[in-house]
C-alpha cells in the first residue's frame, strides 16, 4: 500500500501523538506538580502582565510574580483555613456528644428497623469508654499526631509534601518565564501552519477566559447560597461552612462532598438527627440542582459550548485517566479540545470528501 507524502506526514503526527499520550499517561504521578503549576501559570499570567501596566512598566517582572503567587497562595491558605474553625468547635463536641448521637440514632432507626425485623441494642457505657478512649485529644494533640505520622510515613506522605512544596516553585519559574515558553513552543510550529495555529490558540485563549470567568461565578454564588442556606436553617458554623463549600466546588465533587459531611456532622452536634437531616437534604439538595442544572451549565458550560451531558462525561473520563489531576483539568482540556474538534469538523465539511467530489 502506497502512502502520499500528505498521508505519510499525517500518519507519523498520529504516531507522535499516540507516543506522547502514552509517555504522559506513564509519568502521570511525576508530571502532576508541574500540570497543576502550569494550569496556575497559564491562569495567573494576565495577573501579572496586568499589574505590570498598571505600574507602567517600572516593577521588575520578578516582583511582580512573587506579589501575584503569595497573593494566590494567601487566598488557598485562606480557603484552608476556613476549617479550623469548624475542626476546633466540632472536635471536642463531637468527642463529648458521640454517644448521646449514638443513642438518638439508635431511637430514631429501631422503630423502622423492627419493621424490618431487625433489633439493634448498643451500650452506652461501653460506647462512652471507647470514645475517651480514643478521641480525648485536643485540635492541638491532633495537628502534632498527624505532624509525627508524617514524619514517619512512607512515600505517600513524602510525595503529598514533596508536590506541595515543588507547586510553588515550578509556579514561580513558569510565571517569570511564561513569554519565553509560549514563544519556544511558537518556534517549533511549521511557517506554513503559523496562521493556523495563532488563530486556534486565540480562540481557545477566549474560550479557556471564558471558562475561567464562568467557574469563578459559580464559586462566588454558591458560597453566598450555602451560607445564607445554612444561616436561615440556625446552624452555628453556617458562614465558615458554607463558604468553604462554595469556593471547594473547583474541584467538582469533592468539594461538594466535604462541605456535605462537614455540614452533617454541625447538624448533628447542634439538632435532632430529623432536623439536621431534613437540613442537609433541603440544603445540599437544592444547591447540587442550582449547580448542575442551572449555574454550571450557563455559566461554564455555554460559555465554552460544552453541553451539560458534556461536562458530565469530560469529568468522568479525565478523573478515570488521570485521578484528581484529571478532574481539575477536565472542563479546560475539554474547552480546548472542543476549538479542535469544531475546526476539524468545518475542514471535513468543506473537504471533497464530504461533498462527494
Amino acid at each position: 500500500m502506497q502512502f502520499t507524502p500528505g498521508q505519510r506526514q499525517t500518519l507519523t503526527w498520529m504516531v507522535i501523538a499516540v507516543l506522547a499520550a502514552l509517555l504522559l499517561w506513564l509519568l502521570g504521578p511525576v508530571l502532576m506538580p508541574f500540570v497543576v503549576a502550569a494550569v496556575l501559570a497559564y491562569a495567573l499570567s494576565p495577573l501579572v502582565r496586568g499589574l505590570q501596566r498598571l505600574c507602567a512598566g517600572h516593577l521588575p517582572v520578578v516582583v511582580a510574580v512573587l506579589v501575584v503567587e503569595v497573593l494566590f497562595i494567601v487566598l488557598v491558605m485562606a480557603l484552608i483555613l476556613l476549617l479550623l474553625p469548624i475542626l476546633a468547635s466540632e472536635v471536642p463536641r463531637m468527642r463529648d456528644q458521640l454517644p448521646v448521637l449514638i443513642q438518638r440514632a439508635q431511637a430514631f432507626l429501631n422503630p423502622w428497623l423492627q419493621t424490618l425485623g431487625v433489633s439493634i441494642e448498643l451500650d452506652a457505657a461501653s460506647l462512652k469508654n471507647f470514645v475517651l478512649t480514643h478521641f480525648n485529644t485536643s485540635l492541638d494533640e491532633l495537628v502534632l499526631q498527624a505532624l509525627a505520622s508524617l514524619r514517619i510515613g512512607g512515600s505517600v506522605a513524602l510525595a503529598v509534601v514533596g508536590n506541595l512544596v515543588l507547586v510553588p516553585v515550578v509556579l514561580f519559574y513558569l510565571l517569570l518565564d511564561w513569554r519565553r515558553f509560549v514563544r519556544h513552543i511558537e518556534a517549533l510550529v511549521p511557517l506554513g501552519m503559523r496562521g493556523a495555529y495563532d488563530s486556534f490558540v486565540a480562540e481557545a485563549d477566549l474560550v479557556l477566559g471564558q471558562y475561567l470567568r464562568g467557574q469563578l461565578s459559580v464559586m462566588l454564588a454558591l458560597a453566598l447560597y450555602y451560607g445564607l442556606a445554612l444561616w436561615w436553617f440556625g446552624l452555628e458554623l453556617a458562614w465558615p461552612i458554607g463558604v468553604f463549600t462554595g469556593l471547594a466546588v473547583f474541584v467538582p465533587y469533592v468539594g461538594f462532598g466535604l462541605g456535605l459531611c462537614l455540614a452533617t456532622l454541625a447538624g448533628l452536634l447542634q439538632m435532632t438527627p430529623s432536623e439536621a437531616l431534613w437540613m442537609v437534604a433541603v440544603v445540599y439538595g437544592l444547591g447540587q440542582l442550582i449547580e448542575s442544572f442551572v449555574l454550571t451549565p450557563r455559566l461554564v458550560g455555554e460559555r465554552i459550548g460544552l453541553h451539560p451531558l458534556h461536562v458530565i462525561f469530560a469529568l468522568m473520563a479525565f478523573g478515570q485517566l488521570l485521578g484528581f489531576v484529571g478532574v481539575l483539568v477536565a472542563l479546560p482540556v475539554s474547552a480546548v479540545l472542543l476549538v479542535a474538534i469544531r475546526r476539524v469538523r468545518h475542514q471535513y465539511q468543506a473537504s471533497a470528501l464530504y461533498r462527494g467530489a
